[in-house]
C-alpha cells in the first residue's frame, strides 16, 4: 500500500502558546519573529500567538521593497521614527506605541498542508475577523493580505514560509497619526496627494473610531475568540530565545546591509 502523504492539521491539535511582553524595540521585533518561527519549525516550542507592544515608533518595510521608493527617510529621522526590514514579503507598514495591534502567528506547516498562498492568509486571518464582527465591524478578508472594512482598510498582513513553519503577522491601526503617516510614507503620499492627507483616515480606518473600544479591549476579544478555538496557555520568551533574538537584532536587523538590502 502507498505511505498516506502528509496532512493538514487544524487549530485544536496543538496547544497553542501566547507571548505577549512589554514594549520592545522594533529590531528586535522582527528577529524575535524569526527565532520563534524557527524554534516552532525545529519543534523546540509550540504554536505561538504572539502580541506585540512597540517601545518606539516605526515604519515597517516587507523583505523585498525598495527603501527608498517606500519611506522619506528625512522625515523619518526629524519624527523620530525608526526604519526596520522584516522577513516577509508585503507593504510598509507605520507603527506608533499603542497606535497598531500587530501580532505574529507562528505556526507548523501543517496547519496549512496543501492551501495556496492566498488560502492560507484567508485561513489564518478568519479568526480576527470572526473577533471584529463581535465588536460590531463588517470586516472581511481582501485579496492578497488585507483586512478591510465599510471605513476603509483595518489592516495588512505578511508571511514567511521558515523550515516546518509559517511566519504569518497583522498590523492593524487602533489610532493613526494620519498626516505624520503621509510624510513619512512616499506610497501613501502618492495615493492620497491628490485628495490630501484628511482621505488617510479613510484609506485606513482606525479601529478606535470603529468600536469606541480601549485597544486592550479589542486584544482581549482577539484572545476570547482564539482561545475558543483551541488550548491557549499564557507563556514567555525564555532566556535563550530573547539571548537569539538580540543577537539577530543587533547584528542583522538594525545593520544598514539588511535594512537597505534593496535600496
Amino acid at each position: 500500500m502507498p505511505t498516506p502523504g502528509p496532512r493538514r492539521t487544524s487549530w485544536s491539535d496543538y496547544e497553542w502558546q501566547l507571548v505577549h511582553e512589554g514594549p520592545q524595540p522594533p529590531a528586535l521585533h522582527m528577529a524575535l519573529d524569526a527565532v520563534i518561527t524557527d524554534e516552532v519549525g525545529a519543534g523546540r516550542r509550540p504554536p505561538t500567538l504572539r502580541i506585540w507592544e512597540w517601545s518606539a515608533s516605526a515604519v515597517v518595510i516587507g523583505r523585498f521593497q525598495s527603501l527608498k521608493n517606500e519611506v522619506d527617510m528625512q522625515a523619518a529621522r526629524e519624527h523620530g521614527v525608526t526604519v526596520v526590514r522584516r522577513v516577509s514579503g508585503g507593504g510598509a507598514m507605520f507603527v506608533e506605541p499603542g497606535n497598531t495591534i500587530t501580532y505574529s502567528l507562528s505556526v507548523p506547516q501543517a496547519l496549512v498542508h496543501g492551501m495556496s498562498f492566498q488560502e492560507s492568509y484567508e485561513f489564518l486571518d478568519a479568526w480576527v475577523i470572526r473577533a471584529l464582527h463581535d465588536l460590531g465591524i463588517k470586516a472581511w478578508y481582501q485579496p492578497l493580505n488585507d483586512i478591510a472594512s465599510e471605513g476603509g482598510k483595518i489592516g495588512g498582513a505578511a508571511q514567511a514560509r521558515r523550515g516546518g513553519a509559517v511566519l504569518h503577522h497583522v498590523t492593524m491601526s487602533y489610532d493613526i497619526d494620519a498626516e505624520k503617516m503621509v510624510q513619512v510614507l512616499r506610497i501613501g503620499r502618492e495615493k492620497l496627494s491628490d485628495k490630501g492627507t484628511t482621505s488617510a483616515k479613510k484609506r485606513v480606518d482606525p479601529l478606535r473610531s470603529q468600536t469606541g473600544l480601549a485597544r486592550q479591549a479589542i486584544i482581549g476579544r482577539m484572545l476570547e475568540t482564539f482561545s475558543g478555538m483551541c488550548l491557549l496557555a499564557p507563556g514567555t520568551l525564555g532566556a535563550a530565545t530573547l539571548e537569539a533574538a538580540q543577537r539577530q537584532a543587533d547584528e542583522k536587523f538594525s545593520s544598514e546591509a539588511w535594512t537597505a538590502m534593496v535600496p
